[in-house]
C-alpha cells in the first residue's frame, strides 16, 4: 500500500487533498507545520510527500524538500511541492530543493492524482 504525507496548513486544503487521494486505497497522515512534517516523515516513511512551500513552525517547504532528499531514510520520497508561489524563480527554487514536481495552487483534483500516480 501506497505511502502519502500531506503537509498542508491550510485545514480545507488538506481535506480536498485527502478526499482526492482516499479512493485510491493509500495510508495517508497529515500534518500542518514544517517541524512535524519533518519528523513524521523519518518516522512514516511515505512514498510521496505532498508538500506546501508556505508553512508555520520555523521551516519552510523549501528547507523541508532538502532535508527529506538528504536524508537516506526518505530520499526516495517523491516530493511533490504545492504552493500559491507561481513565479519562476519560485518553481525554479523548488526542483534546486529537489522536488521530483511542482504544481500552483489552485490545481485541479484531476492534476494532483496524476502526479500521484505518475
Amino acid at each position: 500500500m501506497q505511502r502519502i504525507l500531506i503537509v498542508e496548513d491550510q485545514a480545507d486544503l488538506r481535506l480536498l487533498i485527502r478526499l482526492t487521494l482516499e479512493p485510491l486505497g493509500v495510508e495517508l497522515r497529515e500534518v500542518a507545520n514544517g517541524m512535524e512534517a519533518l519528523l513524521v516523515a523519518r518516522s512514516f516513511k511515505p512514498d510521496v510527500l505532498i508538500l506546501d512551500v508556505m508553512l508555520p513552525g520555523g521551516v519552510d517547504g523549501y528547507q523541508i524538500c532538502q532535508a527529506i532528499k538528504q536524508d537516506p531514510l526518505t530520499s526516495s520520497t517523491r516530493v511533490i511541492m504545492v504552493s500559491a508561489r507561481g513565479q519562476k524563480a519560485d518553481i525554479e527554487r523548488g526542483y534546486q530543493a529537489k522536488a521530483d514536481r511542482y504544481l500552483v495552487k489552485p490545481f485541479s483534483p484531476a492534476q494532483l492524482l496524476q502526479e500521484v500516480g505518475a
